[in-house]
C-alpha cells in the first residue's frame, strides 16, 4: 500500500520547481507548491529545495516571512526536508555573494570549495556519499556505493557534529552533505536529480516520520 503524505514545497521565486514536485509525487506523496506561509497545514511536510545566489535566497525568505516559518517549524519538530541551497540556509553564516546571516538552525558556516585548480567548481556530477548509521531507516535499499548527483561551488562546515549524517570527498576535501536531526533532514546532492535512490530516500523519509 502507497504511504501517501502531504508535501509542501516552498516556492519563494527561484527556480523551476517541477522535478521537485515530480519526484516527491513518484515517491508516494501528494505534492504541491506554496508561495506563502499561511498556505502550511499542520499535517505537511515541509520542504525547502534551492539554487542560485544564497544572498537572494535569504532576501526572498525574509520577504516571504519564510524564515521564520522555516525557524518555527523546525523548533517544533515537524518533518522538514532541505534540498541543495536549502541545506546551506539552514546554517549561520554563508560567505557567497560578499556574505550574508541565514537562518542559523544549526552551528557552522557555508563557505566556497577550495580545492586544488585540475578539480573543476561548482562540483556538479555523481559522488559518493559516507553516510553514518548505516542502519538507520533513511537508508533503506541503499547501499555504500550508491551515489547521488551534486551541483554546487559552496559547501557547509558543520560545527553541530551530531547533526552531520553524511560526508562526501571531491578535490580532496571532505565536507558535510547531509544532516539529520529529529524530523529534520537536508542534503547538498539533489535527490530529484539522483533516480532511482534519491526517490528511495525521500520514500524513506515519508516512511519515517508518517
Amino acid at each position: 500500500m502507497e504511504n501517501y503524505r502531504n508535501v509542501a514545497v516552498i516556492d519563494y521565486g527561484m527556480g523551476n520547481l517541477r522535478s521537485v514536485l515530480k519526484a516527491w509525487q513518484v515517491a508516494g506523496a501528494n505534492s504541491r507548491l506554496i508561495s506563502s506561509p499561511n498556505e502550511i497545514s499542520a499535517d505537511d511536510i515541509l520542504v525547502f529545495p534551492g539554487q542560485g545566489c544564497i544572498v537572494d535566497a535569504m532576501k526572498l525568505l525574509k520577504t516571504t516571512n519564510f524564515d521564520s516559518a522555516i525557524k518555527d517549524w523546525i523548533s517544533a519538530n515537524k518533518p522538514f526536508f532541505g534540498i541543495c541551497l536549502g541545506l546551506q540556509a539552514l546554517f549561520e553564516f554563508s560567505e557567497e555573494g560578499g556574505g550574508v546571516e541565514c537562518l542559523g538552525v544549526l552551528k557552522g558556516t557555508v563557505n566556497r570549495l577550495k580545492i586544488p585548480r585540475q578539480y573543476k567548481v561548482p562540483h556538479m556530477g555523481w559522488n559518493n556519499v559516507d553516510f553514518k548509521e548505516k542502519n538507520n531507516a533513511l537508508l533503506k535499499d541503499i547501499d555504500a556505493t550508491d551515489q547521488f548527483y551534486f551541483v554546487h561551488s559552496y559547501c557547509v562546515d558543520c560545527l553541530d557534529t551530531d547533526a552531520i549524517f553524511g560526508t562526501t570527498e571531491y578535490g580532496g576535501k571532505t565536507f558535510t552533505t547531509a544532516i539529520a536531526r529529529g524530523n529534520l533532514v537536508a542534503t547538498q546532492f539533489h535527490p530529484e536529480k539522483s533516480q532511482i535512490k534519491g526517490l528511495t530516500l525521500y520514500r524513506n523519509f515519508l516512511e519515517i516520520t508518517k
